[in-house]
């Protein structure tokens, strides 16, 4: 039946019996007898036949669009197999964000990689806007990060869970004797965020405006710099808290609490449809029973 149905979208995609057929190197009359033979075999009529070409009935234009995916999913199929059958190179590439701290990601990443050892699995961690580009540009296959926009019917995006925001602090600094921190005391410090110059208006612009943090902001270029101008009490970083985070003796946190509730971040992981795959919605299982065993 796969060969019938791609016979079947090409007269469609072509509007054309006879370019059907020349695209398929047989003749008019075999690619229309595999049509009917497609009707009959699901019981319903796919095109009217008109004396010089034919309109789709409605139970074609769905069977046309459905079957889109079916054909893309199994093509995707045989091809991951003859490589996992030829023992191709395989790879993977994961990022996730900076200010993410807790054992799930890396409990996902180390049962990925004792299940395919022979699988090349790397793995980076970045700001928001950065991972959301190398998704969007194809230099990673999969990123966890927060949601800051509507969901993209151009991606699987599928919800890890919702983490609460903390704040890190230097361990000496008086906040330590508070169990919380409200978002409406303005902090004494900067928020410290790490970002490039040409993403710090966007950080900025969340922080302030969708968070609610108020007051002074800087910039590190990295999350280490971030953090040791915060040993160094500097300043404060948010930071989302999962299973088993921990911090170094240097440094202290509290959460921060937005009109007497905490504030959370929901972690997602995201994926461009068209590059899913065996190994992609597998990282993508493990992380979400890790999260969900939070």
């Amino acid at each position: 039946m796969l060969k019938q149905i791609k016979y079947f979208q090409s007269v469609v995609e072509e509007n054309s019996f006879t370019k059907a057929a020349d695209s398929h190197f047989i003749s008019q009359s075999a690619i229309s007898q595999q049509i009917r033979s497609l009707e009959a075999e699901l019981g319903v009529t796919l095109l009217t036949r008109k004396n010089r070409g034919f309109e789709l009935t409605e139970a074609g234009r769905y069977f046309y669009e459905k079957s889109l995916a079916l054909v893309a999913d199994f093509d995707a199929l045989c091809q991951e197999t003859q490589a996992i059958a030829n023992q191709q190179a395989a790879q993977l590439s994961v990022g996730y964000l900076y200010s993410y701290e807790g054992s799930e990601i890396q409990e996902a990443i180390a049962s990925f990689a004792s299940q395919f050892p022979d699988v090349a699995l790397t793995v980076k961690t970045g700001m928001h806007d950065q991972l959301y580009d190398d998704l969007r540009f194809g230099k990673i296959d999969l990123v966890i990060n927060d949601q800051r926009r509507a969901f993209s019917t151009d991606y699987e995006n599928l919800v890890l869970t919702d983490l609460p925001l903390y704040v890190a602090f230097a361990a000496f600094n008086p906040h330590t004797k508070e169990e919380v921190l409200a978002i409406e005391n303005p902090l004494d410090k900067p928020l410290i965020l790490v970002a490039d110059s040409q993403q710090e208006e966007t950080e900025r612009a969340y922080y302030r405006d969708y968070i609610g943090f108020s007051g002074d902001m800087q910039f590190a270029p990295s999350a280490t710099e971030a953090k040791m101008s915060v040993v160094a009490n500097r300043g404060y970083l948010p930071l989302e808290f999962g299973k088993g985070a921990s911090l170094p003796p240097t440094l202290s946190c509290r959460p921060i609490y937005k009109q007497g509730k905490p504030i959370l971040r929901r972690m997602c992981a995201f994926w461009k449809k068209d590059n899913s795959g065996y190994y992609v919605e597998t990282m993508a299982e493990l992380l979400a029973k890790t999260f969900q065993q939070n």
